[in-house]
């Protein structure tokens, strides 16, 4: 039977190859799986893909009318995950994230491991089940891996997420240093998006001590850049958290030059988040040096403070 592979909403570049590596190996042992999205890639990732000639996978919305069964990779949670995501059965999961709101009423396969990437456990994947990994796959498995780790600087990265890109470079013949430079700045072309389109490009809801917290991340080479459109980014958070029913919104917004954060914040409670951090807002605003990672950085403190 078909099943469909897929990322978490708002895909980002390991969202989207990670379902194309992981559709791939299933294919190779004799299964039946199309890599799909929930979401159509953002700018980093398009520079990925045409980079290596690759078509995007097509956006689905729903996927119970089509299949009976899917395989999630880079996320759990049933939120981030597709509306219908409780209408059929999830036979497998590859990700590097907490486990929360998740659970199935049959047996599955479970892979998580907390490296920096869901593409660094699919390589491994692949070497266990003596599968080659094509050089057009390599090469965006390893874009993967420097979006998430961002290029090694983000506290997320483990030796596994290093020692896979320097494999997979090999196979690609890619120079990953100048390349994952120059797709990470390609990510940061943010001039030609609409604020709503900002504050949802790479946007994760989370269920923390009984509130919805919409927690997004922007990366820029420029904070002013950003920050300059403060006002009609702030009216964008409210317009949408008033809609989806959001209590608290943070905007990420990093600097990937010199990994730092500075954090927009919209709702309540407040006081949580300077609490988390051990910060005062000022204008709903606090710098945050040091601070790029959202799963280690700013869930966990978020967590506990709740």
């Amino acid at each position: 039977m078909k099943e469909l592979v897929f990322g978490h909403k708002n895909p980002d570049t390991d969202a989207i190859v990670a379902a194309k590596a992981f559709a791939y190996l299933q294919n190779q042992l004799g299964a039946d799986a199309e890599a799909v999205a929930l979401g159509t890639p953002n700018e980093e990732t398009k520079f990925v893909l045409e980079h290596f000639a690759e078509k995007a996978p097509r956006v689905v919305t729903e996927v119970s009318k089509e299949v009976d069964a899917v395989m999630l990779v880079d996320h759990n949670e049933a939120q981030q995950s597709v509306d219908d995501i409780k209408d059929v059965t999830v036979t497998h999961v590859v990700d590097h994230h907490r486990i929360a709101n998740f659970e199935t009423a049959a047996p599955l396969y479970y892979y998580a491991e907390p490296v920096g990437c869901t593409s660094t456990i699919i390589l491994k994947l692949f070497k266990q089940n003596n599968v080659e990994v094509p050089a057009k796959l390599a090469g965006l498995m390893l874009s993967a891996i420097i979006s998430d780790t961002l290029l090694f600087k983000s506290p997320t990265t483990t030796p596994a997420d290093e020692e896979a890109v320097k494999e997979l470079a090999k196979i690609a013949d890619v120079d990953y240093e100048t390349y994952g430079l120059e797709m990470l700045k390609a990510g940061t072309n943010l001039g030609s998006k609409s604020e709503k389109e900002l504050i949802d490009s790479d946007a994760k809801s989370f269920k923390l001590g009984g509130k919805t917290v919409r927690i997004n991340q922007v990366n820029t080479v420029d904070l002013a850049e950003v920050f300059a459109r403060e006002a009609k980014l702030r009216s964008a958070i409210e317009e949408e958290s008033a809609e989806k029913g959001y209590d608290l919104f943070l905007l990420m917004v990093t600097n990937i030059l010199d990994s730092n954060t500075r954090l927009l914040v919209v709702g309540e409670p407040k006081d949580v988040v300077e609490k988390a951090f051990d910060v005062k807002l000022t204008d709903d605003k606090v710098d945050l040096p040091g601070v790029v990672s959202r799963k280690k950085q700013v869930v966990p403190p978020l967590e506990k403070a709740f």
